[in-house]
């Protein structure tokens, strides 16, 4: 792991960036202006980048909401997420019935496309998982163990549309579906996951730039993310670079001021991956 304070220090080793949303380029409230323009930089000169996020939301209400806060339109080329996948899972797996864990009405875009036949737990088939049902300030993961293990009883699969298992919102943790699918996990349960860091993101990320004439030896790809279970597994997995990039959500368990890759390093190492370069922000 090396440290690369400015993306422009490396940017000629790479032909093309897929990069994380939360904990990167947004904190959760508000949009953080210098790694937008580190993006529109190395999209102006050096190629295409491509966003990666675990949201649950497909790509257009992504981007639609990127756009609410005041993100430029020329930072990057296209936006591929975890409801995308999820969409394809939902689709092999079948209309339902299906029972819905996750805050009500926020999903809605999710489910437009989806066509599915929701129903109470004991009449399910399977278990779609967005998030946390109510308010995940106050929830934690261990408040469904008791939802989880009726569900294992029944030996219903879940569907975990985010796989993340925390993500930055200003200075606070929110739990994310994935914890929720880790519990189950950890239970017994069957989960389908298609979010970071498993292969069907980063194939549908890899297969929008093909569309769009970038043929790629993914040797050359940086992939840029702040969750060492997800962005740095994941660009491990799939044969790219990783970036990470310590102000998100380990951004309270490092000293961001004296950044000391000495003290990076075994905080990425507990979660047993490493990366090649690493930063307490993205600045270009």
């Amino acid at each position: 792991m090396e440290y690369a304070p400015h993306l422009s220090e490396i940017a000629d080793r790479y032909d093309a960036i897929l990069c994380d949303v939360w904990g990167v380029i947004r904190d959760g409230r508000a949009l953080l202006p210098e790694a937008i323009e580190a993006l529109r930089r190395y999209r102006a000169d050096h190629g295409p980048v491509v966003l990666i996020s675990n949201s649950p939301q497909p790509a257009p209400r992504v981007a639609a909401q990127l756009r609410s806060m005041g993100a430029p339109d020329d930072a990057w080329d296209d936006i591929v997420t975890s409801g995308d996948t999820t969409l394809a899972a939902i689709r092999e797996l079948g209309p339902g019935p299906v029972f819905h864990i996750g805050p009500p009405g926020y999903d809605d875009a999710l489910f437009e496309h989806a066509e599915l036949d929701f129903a109470p737990l004991e009449d399910a088939a399977y278990v779609v998982c967005t998030g946390l049902k109510f308010d995940r300030r106050d929830e934690h993961p261990d408040d469904y163990r008791e939802m989880l293990a009726a569900m294992k009883a029944r030996g219903l699969p879940m569907v975990c549309a985010n796989p993340d298992i925390v993500v930055q919102w200003g200075d606070d943790l929110l739990w994310c579906a994935g914890a929720l699918a880790r519990l189950y996990r950890e239970m017994g349960g069957d989960t389908v996951i298609s979010g970071k860091p498993h292969r069907p993101i980063y194939e549908l990320a890899f297969e929008t730039l093909a569309e769009a004439g970038h043929h790629l030896d993914r040797s050359r790809v940086l992939a840029i993310g702040d969750g060492p279970e997800t962005d740095l597994i994941g660009a491990e997995r799939n044969g790219l670079d990783g970036f990470f990039v310590a102000g998100g959500i380990l951004g309270g368990d490092i000293d961001l001021d004296t950044f000391d890759l000495d003290a990076v390093r075994p905080a990425i190492e507990e979660y047993g991956t490493s990366c090649r370069w690493a930063a307490a922000q993205l600045k270009w």
